[in-house]
């Protein structure tokens, strides 16, 4: 694996180490093509901002931070600026827009939240759900996003905590994946879960992505310097294609915003 478009910086809140460190761990374990997607900022109708992204007053100094990298290093790999953002359909093509003018180049779809959190929504990977009801609102809501054409691909697509029905849960699953392979829209194995011996990556959401034949990539998700190059978890990410005949595409191919 010679890619990672999934970095984020210590501005989240939830990071270590300086934005150079995760370049000089990409070089040394052979990444080529790095992209650094931190959550994305937003600042919501009551003012407020969630602690757990780039803060809006840090969000240019991260986009050059990363530029300059990016000419620094350009003998070495290819680096690319971006954010990783929910799909929250009242914020989003402002967000968008706003991403444009700081200069970010891509987004990548982590669908954290049902709706804004300053809104009081759970958090879909930290509190586990029975309700037939959230399993749907978040399945539509990265449907609609996949559906948007912007993002790059979808990262941690089985982050949603359920713990109702399997039977509602592979339905719901199965749409996601049949949108996804209708835009060509490449879903992550998150290395991140693998890793820290998550609730994810699942295997019942991976047995249909590979029965319908969606576009699989990998990500690293990696919150400190050492993780932007995760060996061992994207080996085991390559037994899960193998197992569930998983359509791996490798690299994906950045949508520019």
């Amino acid at each position: 694996m010679n890619y990672n478009y999934h970095t984020h910086t210590y501005r989240c809140g939830h990071a270590v180490g300086t934005d150079e460190d995760y370049v000089k761990r990409a070089i040394e374990g052979g990444i080529k093509h790095l992209g650094f997607s931190d959550h994305v900022p937003l600042k919501f109708s009551d003012g407020s901002e969630s602690g757990f992204r780039c803060p809006t007053d840090k969000a240019e100094d991260y986009v050059q931070s990363i530029k300059d990298l990016g000419e620094k290093y350009k003998d070495k790999l290819e680096i690319k600026v971006g954010f990783e953002m929910e799909y929250y359909p009242t914020l989003f093509a402002n967000t968008v827009e706003y991403l444009k003018s700081i200069g970010a180049e891509y987004v990548i779809l982590g669908q954290h939240f049902l709706g804004p959190e300053n809104e009081d929504y759970t958090h879909t990977s930290m509190v586990g759900s029975d309700s037939a009801e959230t399993v749907k609102t978040y399945a539509d809501l990265v449907v609609e996003g996949i559906n948007t054409g912007i993002f790059t691909y979808v990262a941690h697509p089985d982050v949603l905590k359920f713990c109702g029905d399997g039977e509602v849960y592979k339905a719901e699953m199965r749409r996601i994946c049949v949108a996804a392979k209708d835009k060509d829209l490449p879903l992550e194995i998150n290395l991140l879960g693998i890793r820290t011996d998550r609730h994810y990556p699942n295997p019942l959401f991976w047995e249909i992505a590979g029965e319908v034949g969606a576009p699989v990539t990998f990500g690293s998700d990696a919150h400190e310097p050492i993780d932007t190059y995760d060996g061992e978890s994207v080996k085991k990410a390559l037994k899960m294609v193998e197992k569930f005949g998983l359509n791996y595409i490798g690299e994906p191919k950045i949508r520019i915003i």
